[in-house]
């Protein structure tokens, strides 16, 4: 698909202000030179950033509400979906504070030039969250090319209190991976196809119980 088409087809989604597309415009350019040292995304996808990575991450914003305080990306790697749902954010004048959780040094130093140069409201945690004493407590947490959903919810099980909302993006082993889950879990969850791939959900869970 071409630039400006995808351009066009996620501002018709999205609503976004030109000051907002000049963000994005940046970002991209950032990320694509960053790309070539650091394996931020797939080659395959640097020529449909604004479908594959902007509006594939910016599918919840519509689900932030504003009285939700602080949101959490579990794994942020190229920011996605957590900077490209505070660039939103600020666009909307939702005042969240998002933070990011990236394990590689690397990346998290990517993550802040983003931060710093489009001046936004998030904190990058350089982190393993596997650890033993990360724990947090955040309204909205979302987790995007992570991990498997099994390995997802035993660390919001651990590591995560009192959450309200929780996003997992899963692709198209997410209603097999689903299966197997509630096997071992009570989760009440919505479901909603993904409006970039026809073969990929994103689940909202509320509430989640070992059985």
């Amino acid at each position: 698909m071409d630039r400006s088409i995808q351009i066009d087809t996620f501002n018709r989604f999205t609503q976004v202000s030109r000051e907002t597309i000049r963000s994005l415009n940046h970002y991209e350019n950032i990320l694509i030179k960053a790309n070539q040292s650091l394996n931020l995304i797939g080659n395959s996808t640097i020529n449909q950033i604004w479908i594959r990575h902007f509006l594939d991450s910016a599918q919840v914003i519509d689900l932030i509400e504003k009285n939700d305080k602080s949101l959490i990306d579990i794994g942020s790697g190229a920011g996605f979906p957590g900077l490209v749902l505070a660039i939103l954010a600020k666009d909307r004048k939702i005042p969240i504070a998002i933070n990011l959780i990236e394990k590689s040094p690397k990346k998290a130093n990517f993550l802040k030039k983003i931060i710093t140069e489009l001046k936004l409201n998030v904190q990058v945690f350089n982190l393993d969250i596997f650890e033993k004493e990360n724990k947090f407590i955040e309204d909205v947490v979302v987790a995007r090319a992570f991990k498997p959903l099994k390995i997802i919810l035993e660390l919001m099980h651990t590591k995560v209190k009192n959450f309200k909302k929780f996003f997992i993006f899963l692709g198209k082993t997410g209603q097999t991976e689903l299966l197997q889950a509630s096997k071992s879990w009570n989760i009440k969850y919505k479901q909603s196809m993904s409006i970039t791939s026809d073969d990929s959900i994103i689940i909202e869970i509320n509430k989640l119980k070992k059985k």
